[in-house]
């Protein structure tokens, strides 16, 4: 299950992008560039005062757990687990403590930093923080959302796929999950681009996701590869959607969001991370039973993260691109990481050992559900 082989190329970047390119390039560590993931909320905020009120005997007796997501529809399952209070029921008198992220660098610090316990975050930052680790910080522990995520295009400069040499695309983050796909994808187009500056047949300009519809506005970006709400966002300013990753996957599944846990909380508090699993299979189970009650969700959610709510014509083809699932799409990820070592953007990917989803499947059999896979690559 491997997506078609081609490279996305970046536009000619001006002072401004070149200036976040080069910035870009410099912090990078083993990736090349970060692999980040795609955030659309603010830099991670304090400790979030609007969660349920913990009632009940602590879980394992630990006072509280601290989770990182990100404000944005591919993290369905965080922002409606938190707001109709389906963490905070299973967690009972063990508290919550959230931090809000806008990109996957931040959460993987903040969770070596061990300023965090469990996060939802994208494929690409996962592998880069377990392999720059040596395999001993975190895991992954669940999938969380499939899909999500577009290229969308002026309909006026880009006609077709065939249309894109010569043109400037926007994606999230030098090295990110959607970076890595952009490239990869124009690497199957024949189109060459240094991954690294972004130079060559297409121009790929890396700008944070709150400025890539500015940048579209003003003409500076001819289309981005982009996660939703981003995405929709464009399409409601006029853009047109080119190609939906999607269909670029095997049964239009892969992987966007999973929920990764550190390894010192798993190993300390078993009961907890199984308690926050319970939660997350309830909580998507919810999503798909009440799309509209979930969407009402999100966006109360999103409010009280970013104070801002997203309008019906970004949110309701937003949440319908997207797909919560309990399922990692294991072999999903395996094929992201061979990807990045094509484009260049990943040396020496550490895998073996990256999931633990004995508790995920412990869950499932007790409610019923079928087990998930790690494709080879789990803890033993």
């Amino acid at each position: 299950m491997t997506a078609p082989r081609s490279i996305l190329r970046r536009p000619a970047p001006r002072p401004a992008a070149v200036r976040r390119s080069l910035a870009a390039a410099a912090a990078l560590p083993l990736l090349i560039g970060v692999l980040g993931a795609c955030g659309y909320g603010s830099q991670a905020k304090n400790e979030d005062k609007a969660v349920p009120v913990a009632k009940g005997e602590k879980i394992g007796g630990l006072d509280e757990v601290r989770i990182g997501y990100f404000a944005n529809v591919t993290h369905a399952t965080a922002l409606v687990g938190l707001q109709e209070g389906f963490f905070q029921k299973e967690l009972g008198g063990t508290r919550i403590k959230s931090q809000v992220f806008n990109a996957g660098p931040s959460e993987i610090e903040a969770l070596n930093a061990k300023a965090i316990d469990v996060g939802w975050i994208g494929p690409s930052p996962s592998i880069n923080g377990y392999t720059k680790s040596k395999g001993q910080n975190l895991r992954i522990i669940s999938g969380s959302a499939s899909g999500g995520v577009s290229l969308v295009v002026n309909g006026d400069r880009i006609k077709s796929l065939d249309d894109l040499k010569g043109k400037r695309l926007a994606t999230p983050q030098l090295g990110n999950t959607q970076d890595v796909a952009l490239l990869h994808y124009l690497a199957g187009k024949k189109l060459k681009v240094d991954a690294t500056t972004g130079k060559g047949d297409v121009t790929v300009l890396r700008q944070d996701n709150k400025e890539i519809p500015n940048s579209f506005k003003s003409g500076a970006i001819d289309g981005a590869w982009v996660p939703e709400p981003t995405a929709s966002k464009l399409v409601a300013d006029g853009a047109k959607v080119l190609l939906d990753e999607r269909t670029l996957w095997k049964d239009g599944k892969f992987v966007i969001t999973n929920v990764i846990a550190s390894q010192t909380f798993l190993a300390q508090h078993p009961e907890v991370a199984e308690a926050l699993l319970r939660a997350s299979v309830k909580t998507n189970a919810w999503i798909k039973a009440n799309p509209e009650k979930a969407k009402a969700s999100i966006n109360a959610r999103l409010k009280k993260d970013s104070g801002k709510e997203l309008p019906a014509k970004v949110l309701d083809p937003a949440f319908k691109n997207v797909e919560v699932t309990d399922d990692p799409l294991s072999v999903s990820l395996r094929d992201s990481a061979e990807h990045a070592v094509g484009t260049g953007l990943l040396k020496s990917p550490l895998l073996d050992g990256i999931y633990d989803l004995r508790p995920l499947n412990k869950v499932l059999k007790a409610q019923g559900g079928r087990a998930v896979e790690d494709a080879g690559l789990g803890a033993k």
